[in-house]
């Protein structure tokens, strides 16, 4: 379903509160908050751009710091009144230099740093989130969304796509900074997700065919 600004239900203060998520691995980077003149900006320039409680003024994410985020897709909460904004990060989500905003944990009297130690994602369970994201964007076609644009584009230009970031992937990796390694293989399972929802092929297609070849190898 399609929404526009216009229905975005803004608080008192003329504010909505967004979640920030990086777009291939869904990990929240940070809590921010939107007027409509920053929600209007930030989908013309495909980057986001907040409202400064604190300053009482417009901000551009990465202005400063180079860190900026490309808007990949924006969706609405049922009630019209919390947004979510995935991106493609350009660099750390947090000013601090951490990739999300929320990387401290409570402790709870009693309990030990073993007991609250943050579970690492299992990239499958990540990458089954991205191909159901992906499925809903070529099923409802939101209007502003990256996705979108690449299944309206078509199959020659989500090939090109996947080309373009499986070049990126090995000059990233002739390189030593491992970000950035991280950064391209993300962008290239990505896009080789788009161009599996284009043709119709499932993550438990691969699956099988990966499980069978490991038990031809094991027969050899």
């Amino acid at each position: 379903m399609k929404i526009q600004i216009e229905e975005i239900k803004f608080d008192e203060h003329g504010l909505v509160p967004i979640v920030v998520q990086d777009a291939n691995t869904l990990q929240v980077l940070t809590l921010a908050y939107m007027n409509a003149e920053s929600l209007k900006r930030t989908i013309e320039t495909n980057e986001t751009w907040f409202w400064s409680r604190s300053r009482s003024s417009l901000w551009q994410k990465g202005e400063t710091s180079g860190h900026t985020q490309r808007v990949m897709d924006i969706l609405v909460d049922c009630d019209s009144d919390a947004l979510t904004v995935l991106v493609k990060p350009n660099g750390p989500g947090c000013h601090t230099g951490e990739q999300s905003c929320f990387h401290n944990t409570i402790q709870a009297a009693g309990d030990s740093p073993e007991k609250i130690a943050r579970e690492e994602p299992d990239l499958g369970a990540v990458l089954n989130n991205l191909y159901v994201l992906v499925e809903s964007r070529n099923r409802d076609r939101p209007e502003g969304s990256y996705t979108t644009y690449l299944f309206e584009q078509g199959l020659d230009k989500i090939l090109k796509k996947v080309g373009e970031e499986s070049s990126e992937t090995i000059i990233a990796a002739k390189n030593a900074d491992r970000a950035v390694l991280a950064s391209e293989t993300s962008d290239l399972f990505y896009h080789l997700i788009v161009l599996m929802v284009e043709r119709g092929l499932t993550l438990q297609e691969i699956a099988d065919e990966l499980v069978s070849r490991g038990k031809k190898r094991d027969a050899q």
